[in-house]
């Protein structure tokens, strides 16, 4: 549906490399990666913002790379907005469908769908100057979506508001994509959008998509030592792999971690998620090929979890809810057994 093949653009501080990715009809891909890695700038090329230096650009099947962007059928929302202030809500919702002559009636009842949907039909004849954050972005969101775009790309659209609207309007745009069927492409630093919008998601860093598939994919099995510390991992260590009965048994200062996952004798990295790290005060009888005994030398309050550092001749970062650090009383300088399968020991 969308074919982006070899894109460069080199605007000085942003620069595109190369950038190659496909991404299916109805698909909801989600793009991450640090600042300045080039998310938004390969939005912007794809709106034809910017006219990539070299590759080509294909949506349905037709060749865009030098239309001018009212000819793409392609609509971008912004975090800050962009509403025009003389105009009501109505207004600024169908200000494209008028753009395109489109009958009164037509107009009224796309706009009165996408409001409906999006819960702001009661505000329609408001200014936006009047409403709130999140009852902004709405509006910028419906205003895009009555366009009926072969393509919608949100850059950041949520990063301006609170927790509880951000949440709400992420519900939103579930319920949106399903009506629609729209293809987004949707820009965004929250991992939390990642995993409750994403089909997929790529990564970007230096200008280069780096790694694209399924969010459970990527999070869990990240292609290199960039990724892996860029989505959390934290637990990544530099070893010798050896393969031996089936497994790979990775040695990492004097300890030995077993994982599923071969690539062959030698310097590798092995990473563990802290979340699939279990922590006791005993040592867990279980199929685990993965019991270490350390000590607790960190405990931090993140709010909704506790993390837990502890030095089993490595340093390890499990990660507990508050009910189940509460139930095993932990302590730094406390004694414990982590647990963990090979199968959650990711080598690359």
């Amino acid at each position: 549906m969308l074919e982006i093949h070899n894109i460069s653009k080199d605007l000085g501080e942003f620069v595109l490399r190369n950038v190659t990715l496909d991404i299916g009809q109805g698909e909801y891909l989600v793009i991450i990666g640090p600042t300045g890695a080039g998310k938004t700038i390969l939005l912007e090329t794809v709106a034809g913002i910017y006219p990539p230096d070299s590759g080509t650009i294909v949506l349905d099947g037709r060749d865009i790379t030098g239309l001018p962007p009212r000819e793409r059928n392609i609509c971008v929302v912004y975090q800050d907005y962009m509403l025009f202030s003389h105009l009501t809500v109505e207004e600024n919702i169908g200000f494209g469908l008028v753009s395109r002559k489109m009958a009164k009636d037509e107009i009224r009842k796309r706009v009165a769908e996408a409001a409906g949907l999006l819960s702001i039909d009661h505000l329609l004849h408001r200014s936006p100057d009047t409403l709130s954050g999140g009852e902004q972005q709405r509006t910028a969101i419906a205003r895009a979506i009555v366009m009926e775009p072969a393509l919608l790309l949100l850059d950041e659209p949520l990063s301006a508001l609170d927790g509880q609207t951000r949440l709400m309007l992420q519900k939103e745009l579930r319920r949106l994509h399903k009506r629609y069927q729209v293809t987004v492409v949707h820009v965004t630093h929250n991992f939390e959008e990642v995993f409750a919008l994403a089909d997929r998601v790529a990564v970007m860093h230096e200008g280069k998509i780096v790694q694209c598939g399924h969010p459970d994919e990527v999070f869990r099995k990240p292609a290199s030592e960039f990724i892996a510390t860029f989505t959390g991992v934290e637990n990544i260590f530099r070893g010798t792999c050896t393969y031996q009965d089936g497994a790979s048994a990775i040695t990492v200062d004097g300890l030995t971690i077993v994982s599923l996952t071969c690539s062959g004798d030698g310097e590798v990295y092995a990473t563990v998620r802290p979340e699939d790290i279990l922590i006791s005060r005993e040592q867990v009888q279980s199929s685990a090929r993965n019991s270490f005994q350390g000590t607790i030398t960190d405990i931090v309050n993140n709010g909704m979890v506790i993390r837990v550092t502890v030095d089993a001749g490595i340093p390890f970062v499990s990660v507990l809810t508050r009910q189940g650090y509460d139930h095993l009383q932990l302590s730094e300088g406390d004694e414990v057994y982590l647990t963990f399968k090979a199968s959650a020991v990711h080598v690359f």
